[in-house]
């Protein structure tokens, strides 16, 4: 297998230490892409589009690098629901997930920035949330802070009291980084894991 400079392209802590979990070396290179949807985009071509930019944004200041790049974007009743920032937002999220199925796309992107060469996935996971009270709610807030997570809810910690089923053929992708796929892709790639 090749010696390769491995990049993750994200300003993530949650990506950061599940890229962690697979024991390769990597750099962390956080691009300035703007997140938002363009207009009529499907939320889950959101996710592939904006992984594929981080990708080629950290690729221009590592050219002979394989660059990971991964987004996420929520969906509730065909509506993208973003990362909520604050308390208030987070509580109004949560009070209208309660009950509900929430479908989370999480793109991975592995570019190869010597070759162009990129591959490019969609991992889906539906979540069922619990029919949870606006105190638990309020509780589980003040413990996780769940502010920078889109759909409010951390699924690695106290979030997942707040869930009743999860469905994904990749258990980290809700947490942010799909690894089954990424494993997949590195290998192609001719990186080792484990």
């Amino acid at each position: 297998m090749v010696a390769a400079v491995l990049v993750l392209a994200s300003s993530s802590p949650y990506r950061r230490t599940l890229l962690e979990r697979l024991l390769v070396s990597f750099t962390v290179f956080a691009p300035n892409v703007d997140e938002r949807a363009s207009p009529g985009e499907a939320p889950v071509d959101t996710a592939l589009r904006l992984a594929a930019a981080k990708a080629r944004a950290a690729a221009r200041s590592h050219p002979r690098a394989l660059v990971i790049g991964s987004d996420q974007v929520a969906v509730l009743e065909g509506r993208p629901l973003g990362k909520p920032g604050g308390h208030d937002a987070a509580l109004a999220q949560l009070r209208r997930m309660r009950g509900r199925v929430v479908e989370f796309h999480t793109a991975v992107c592995l570019l190869d920035a010597a070759t162009d060469t990129i591959q490019i996935e969609d991992v889906p996971t539906t979540v069922q949330f619990r029919q949870f009270t606006d105190a638990q709610a309020e509780r589980y807030l003040r413990v996780d802070t769940p502010y920078d997570c889109a759909g409010s809810a951390k699924i690695e910690a106290l979030g997942i009291a707040l869930v009743a089923r999860v469905e994904s053929t990749d258990p980290t992708a809700l947490i942010g980084l799909p690894l089954i796929t990424l494993v997949r892709m590195l290998e192609s790639a001719g990186i080792a894991v484990p």
